[in-house]
């Protein structure tokens, strides 16, 4: 079978009464939740409606679970973790890569489902997919790649070794701005180091959710060792039962500090492991002596993927007054050639907003800038969940945007005059996920990206992403990483083996 990878395959769905999706591979459609290999309704029998964000209709629906039903969920990845904790590596390695070949194959119908429920782009989606693939491709190599250590002794005739063991189960939270991504993040490490998992599903995502699983049952993951649930209206009660069940050892979240840290309290009971990839308020400066195109694309990059909703999206930019307006001039002229509207039509580069709080936040802001002297010089309109990418001039650095992300395709451009002032400034949040700057000074890159209070940061660059860098924050942006090898050690215990001599044992005489 020859697969085209290609983004400008054609993606519009042919949608029947028999394949709603209009998929390629309808079986991919999941539309319950998955314990022990097993497709599993609610036990109270309830469902939820999942929304097109593009026209508001219902495209679905999945049932809504109880804590009693991710406590059951849980028992059964306990089980299962008692002998897929031996598994053979290389087993778990060609798993893995299997998946990664599966992403690939399907990937025109993950792009689908993610427009479907999303509302992103038909490139968006699809980049999605490919950037998924990844972290199968990554973690199958991590598999091989999990060594201990052999350490000096005080004591004499001692030996000291250093094991890594897989840590049990694992509750993943995963977020609805990227779909696939986030779950195959997570879950690509818990399969590489003999871990077991309950995943839940974000509500507004649930279908690219479960059509991941499906594909991990055909690349052959044991029953059990992944499992998902699916809830919308018992989202706290099953969160607080993954937080506290004394069976999960290790939580994984992404998504807003606010749950993060009630999270956080909760994991506290029983002493989880915790990784948080929370809240962004990413600075983005450019510099008096930036290449300024390369600041356009970069700031697009950043900015705009994703209609702005990553949580490591540009919130503030700083531009040094030197080059502001030339600056400006440039970004809104590429701003005001996207094209807003459903993710399948031709042509459109930013789908809607995820629902209509987005936008009413996105309203709000922008409503708020303009009160504070800000010019509005590119986009600035909505319809429905849909607005348009926007760019606002003359804002003041004392606006709400220090103080609130965004969440949406809205770069606000703030003056200002030396490094240490703007340095000052980005590092004033109280989180510090990403933050990016322009220069092609030298000792400026070294010394900024340094000062920066931040994760992570683009130095002349507006993509940081990757499988094979450790992501994630610090500050109330949270703490644990994501990818790269320090993704895989989140996901295990080191342990110490301290090996003593015999008393009776002869000493050794060399020589």
């Amino acid at each position: 079978m020859t697969v085209d990878t290609k983004r400008n395959i054609a993606h519009r769905p042919n949608v029947t009464a028999e394949n709603p999706f209009g998929l390629n591979d309808p079986t991919l459609i999941v539309p319950y939740g998955i314990v022990g290999g097993r497709m599993v309704e609610s036990s109270d029998g309830s469902r939820f409606d999942v929304h097109d964000p593009a026209t508001g209709a219902v495209i679905g629906s999945m049932p809504d679970m109880t804590a009693a039903d991710a406590a059951a969920a849980v028992r059964v990845a306990d089980e299962t973790f008692k002998t897929w904790r031996n598994s053979n590596i290389l087993e778990r390695q060609k798993i893995l890569l299997r998946l990664n070949d599966l992403f690939i194959l399907h990937a025109t119908d993950l792009a689908r489902l993610i427009v479907w429920e999303n509302g992103k782009s038909w490139a968006d989606a699809y980049g999605e997919v490919l950037y998924s693939a990844s972290f199968c491709a990554w973690f199958a190599g991590e598999c091989v790649r999990q060594r201990g250590d052999v350490l000096a002794s005080a004591i004499p005739g001692q030996r000291n070794l250093v094991i890594k063991q897989p840590i049990g189960v694992c509750a993943l939270l995963v977020p609805w701005n990227f779909p696939a991504g986030m779950i195959t993040r997570k879950a690509a490490p818990v399969i590489a180091t003999g871990c077991t998992a309950v995943v839940k599903a974000d509500p507004h995502t649930p279908f690219t959710n479960q059509a991941i699983m499906e594909l991990m049952r055909r690349a052959g993951v044991p029953d059990g060792v992944v499992n998902s649930i699916t809830t919308h209206k018992h989202l706290q009660e099953v969160g607080a039962e993954l937080t506290t069940n004394r069976l999960v050892k290790k939580v994984s979240f992404t998504g807003s500090t606010r749950v993060g840290k009630i999270l956080a309290a909760q994991a506290a009971g029983t002493l989880k492991k915790l990784s948080l990839e929370l809240g962004g308020n990413a600075p983005l400066i450019v510099f008096e002596d930036a290449d300024l195109p390369t600041a356009v694309a970069g700031t697009i990059a950043s900015k705009f993927r994703g209609s702005g909703q990553t949580c490591v999206c540009a919130n503030r930019i700083y531009v040094h007054e030197s080059v502001y307006d030339e600056f400006a001039a440039q970004l809104a002229a590429k701003v005001k050639q996207f094209k807003v509207g459903p993710g399948f039509d031709e042509g459109v580069t930013h789908g809607p907003l995820i629902n209509a709080a987005a936008a009413d936040k996105w309203q709000g802001h922008v409503d708020s800038l303009v009160r504070a002297g800000g010019r509005v010089v590119a986009g600035g309109k909505r319809e429905g969940n849909a607005v348009q990418p926007t760019v606002i001039v003359d804002v003041p650095a004392d606006c709400v945007l220090n103080e609130e992300e965004t969440f949406s395709p809205l770069a606000a451009l703030i003056r200002f005059r030396d490094e240490a002032e703007v340095v000052e400034l980005a590092n004033r949040a109280d989180v510090g996920l990403a933050g990016y700057f322009f220069s092609r000074d030298a000792d400026r890159i070294f010394r900024v990206a340094e000062a920066l209070e931040v994760g992570m940061v683009g130095a002349n660059t507006g993509a940081i992403s990757q499988a094979f860098i450790p992501f994630g924050g610090v500050k109330e942006s949270g703490y644990g990483k994501e990818g790269g090898y320090e993704g895989t050690d989140e996901f295990l215990n080191k342990k110490l083996v301290a090996i003593g001599k015999n008393i009776g044992s002869p000493a050794t005489v060399w020589g």
